[in-house]
């Protein structure tokens, strides 16, 4: 193995030996968001130095990782020297590895995966000498960057682990959500489309938290809630809404006229309608989203009695009952348990 195999991570971070966990974690914090990719796009120096970073990072910031490195990144400088045994720390105590085959490693990085456990793991050479990367996502940078990093070494693809996107609930009228609106949200104007619903979520791109170290904004989703309007309803995907009529429209027949959101229109109301019985008004409804088509209006329809009439209509209504000949209660004869 070649003495230039020897990377000294302590020197990549730009610390000593003596340098405490925290002082690792605050140089490895700096220089990673320093030489991030998405920072640097492009730059294959910044790339090299990322990668060497986040290597340095997950031996150092590992107790036992940084152990053996201490110790055999010390045998490492003296291997062209020494033959049969090697400093063994700050102690000045010697350990004799003249028995230890190294001649298996391809380099100094195939040496330390094997050591830590990471047998074809990001940073390690294959006999080609060729350098393979992977990047991985994780909870978050370490210290708490949240930004997806475990300390691998390279990297093919970013993942946050705490969504940049945001959510908030916007209160609208029937009108405005029938017809649709400009509404400020924040700091900003949001179009409202035609035709939104109660439970409706309309995303509004890059209004969204901002990644510090990307720059990159996620989306806004917008919750709809449609306030109650005092005529009209949903059934389904129609527009629902009761008129009344007296009982002789209800008998003989009539025209009506009914509000839409288009404006009034006459109905046929037919003759014999029961009460709760529904018209339709085709293409009068809700507005469907991106179709430019409309639902249905249902116009349900409900016989209402009066309470104070005249003496005339009282007189009336007496020899409407005196002479009348259907009974709507004659099937209730045969009704038993």
């Amino acid at each position: 193995m070649a003495t230039t195999d020897y990377k000294d991570y302590y020197s990549i971070l730009g610390l000593t030996k003596s340098a405490s966990a925290e002082e690792i974690k605050k140089a490895y914090r700096k220089l990673a968001r320093k030489y991030h990719p998405d920072m640097n796009p492009g730059d294959r120096k910044a790339e090299a130095r990322f990668k060497e970073v986040n290597e340095a990072y997950e031996v150092l910031s590992d107790p036992e990782k940084r152990k053996k490195y201490d110790q055999f990144g010390q045998y490492w400088k003296q291997v062209g020297s020494s033959a049969g045994g090697w400093p063994g720390g700050t102690s000045g105590t010697t350990v004799d590895f003249s028995g230890f085959d190294f001649s298996q490693y391809a380099s100094f990085d195939d040496f330390i995966n094997t050591l830590l456990g990471r047998s074809g793991s990001p940073g390690s050479s294959n006999r080609g000498g060729r350098q393979t990367y992977t990047y991985k996502t994780n909870t978050g940078w370490p210290g708490g960057f949240g930004n997806g990093f475990d300390g691998a070494s390279g990297f093919d693809s970013r993942k946050s682990a705490t969504s940049l996107n945001l959510e908030a609930n916007i209160s609208l009228t029937f009108a405005e959500a029938f017809r649709g609106t400009q509404k400020r949200v924040g700091s900003g104007e949001v179009s409202i489309p035609s035709g939104v619903k109660s439970g409706s979520k309309i995303r509004v791109k890059g209004r969204g938290q901002l990644d510090p170290y990307t720059q990159q904004r996620g989306d806004l989703y917008l919750k709809v809630e449609i306030q109650s309007h005092s005529f009209y309803q949903f059934e389904g995907d129609n527009l629902l809404c009761e008129v009344p009529i007296t009982p002789d429209e209800a008998v003989l027949g009539t025209s009506i006229e009914v509000p839409t959101p288009d404006g009034m229109v006459n109905v046929n109301v037919p003759a014999g309608i029961r009460s709760g019985q529904s018209l339709r008004l085709r293409g009068k409804g809700w507005p469907k989203p991106k179709s430019g088509e409309r639902t249905d209006q249902l116009v349900r329809i409900i016989i209402t009695a009066p309470k104070n009439i005249s003496s005339l209509e009282k007189e009336c209504y007496e020899k409407i009952k005196a002479n009348r000949t259907f009974d709507p209660r004659s099937h209730l004869k045969n009704v038993s348990l």
